[in-house]
């Protein structure tokens, strides 16, 4: 968890403000209803804040599966040494977030009704078909209680394969009791707790925001909260560091 806070810290740091020609066309849609110099400051302002909440999607992702397969007594499997194989090619594993004796764990923070693609959408279908095949009871566990037809497809594919499906509430319910107590309050502590105290604070109006950036630091207030970022250009070595791959299920 430290690790992937001081990555995110330095991804803070070094991610590069987009470019006029990479936004620009988007002024289309607003180009009049404001001055150009402040139209140009928006759009390059939205499209930073965007990548930064990108970028923060995709190490939620490399963050939640580790934790949550270790905490409860788990071991993630690769596709190359996975013991799940594919259906369609017996040769080939799947990549299984993480396996505890006869259960393969598929974890997802949430799942939405906007589907990746035909393609990958299918490989989910398939997930609990190829764990079924291979002598694994799939179970799924989504934190996200939002219902919306996607999930109730996936859920009752892994029921119609002999699985088990843990959503919302009954999600961390199932996580924390199969850690046991030790570590069961590790992750009531450290990660259900934070984001169910986040949950609380919800505002009943968007706060003020206001944005300050500087060659050496990033100031941002929000209804009179102030904190810093610094600021600095990324080494050339670590950008591939930074700028790795994406987890397979990060959608």
């Amino acid at each position: 968890m430290h690790k992937a806070r001081l990555k995110y810290e330095r991804i803070l740091e070094v991610q590069p403000l987009p470019t006029i020609d990479q936004v620009g066309p988007r002024g289309l849609l607003q180009f009049g209803t404001m001055s150009d110099r402040a139209l140009t400051g928006f759009l390059l302002w939205r499209k930073w804040m965007f990548d930064i909440d990108n970028r923060a999607g995709q190490e939620t992702g490399y963050l939640f599966e580790p934790i949550i397969a270790a905490a409860i007594g788990g071991v993630p499997a690769p596709s190359k040494k996975s013991p799940v194989k594919r259906t369609r090619d017996p040769r080939k594993g799947r990549q299984v977030d993480c396996i505890r004796g006869d259960r393969a764990y598929e974890f997802k923070i949430r799942v939405t009704i906007a589907a990746s693609g035909q393609g990958r959408w299918a490989e989910e279908l398939e997930f609990p078909v190829d764990c079924r095949q291979s002598g694994f009871i799939p179970v799924l566990v989504v934190l996200d209680p939002t219902i919306n037809p996607k999930l109730t497809e996936l859920a009752n594919m892994f029921r119609q394969n002999g699985g088990e499906v843990f959503i919302g509430a009954q999600a961390w319910r199932h996580l924390e009791a199969t850690a046991g107590p030790t570590l069961g309050r590790f992750l009531e502590t450290y990660v259900h707790g934070p984001v169910a105290n986040l949950l609380t604070e919800l505002p009943e109006q968007m706060p003020e925001l206001i944005l300050n950036m500087t060659d050496d630091d990033v100031t941002i207030s929000l209804d009179g909260d102030v904190f810093s970022l610094k600021r600095s250009a990324p080494r050339i070595a670590e950008v591939e560091e930074i700028y790795d791959e994406m987890p397979e299920d990060v959608d």
